[in-house]
């Protein structure tokens, strides 16, 4: 790892460290979790989505961080997000450092969110799901934190009037649990004072 990969990573690190994390008691909602991977791609930072294919039960043709419920087998949910990462994007669990987590989402399907932040080696020969994954895409932080690629608006989401986030790269749409959980990530960076051209 380079040096300015590692005050990078550290970077974050902290910045997760620091915020005051929230998690959802709701025991109807059933667990899972995603990783929102990040690595140094051509002098800058990237994050990792797949775009899902139309055979998945859910989020058809959605933009989503690699992720998935919660099996019984699994001995937690740091087990859940490592199986998933490897099931959808061929990437090995143990090719994944962990470096925090994220506040919990819920989805209209009656799931709980734990999202996970976590660095891969870079370049890495992904293998996604033939089945399950329709495109790999990655996005740089430069766009996804540039305001001028997302769009808010206030909707009532399950009874509560929430601030929804919509953000675009090229012709993808990143909307719903993925953008809350992107969005708060985001934040998290720029109220550490992430430089703009990290």
């Amino acid at each position: 790892m380079t040096q300015a990969k590692e005050h990078a990573i550290d970077f974050v690190r902290a910045a997760l460290a620091n915020q005051k994390m929230e998690t959802l008691q709701d025991p109807a909602l059933k667990d899972s979790a995603v990783i929102l991977l990040l690595y140094p791609k051509e002098g800058e930072f990237f994050v990792l989505f797949n775009k899902r294919s139309m055979e998945v039960e859910f989020n058809k043709g959605e933009m989503c961080f690699p992720g998935g419920a919660k099996d019984p087998e699994d001995a937690d949910l740091v087990a859940t997000a490592r199986r998933e990462v490897y099931e959808e994007m061929g990437i090995h669990g143990e090719d994944v450092t962990l470096v925090g987590e994220l506040s919990e989402t819920n989805t209209g399907a009656g799931y709980r969110i734990h999202p996970y932040v976590g660095t891969i080696p870079y370049p890495y020969p992904f293998r996604p799901s033939a089945v399950e994954i329709a495109e790999v895409v990655e996005v740089p932080v430069s766009h996804l934190i540039d305001k001028r690629n997302y769009t808010e608006e206030m909707r009532v989401r399950m009874g509560t009037l929430t601030r929804m986030t919509t953000f675009t790269y090229n012709e993808h749409r990143i909307f719903g649990a993925t953008a809350r959980i992107l969005r708060q990530f985001l934040e998290l960076l720029e109220q550490a004072g992430w430089p703009k051209e990290a």
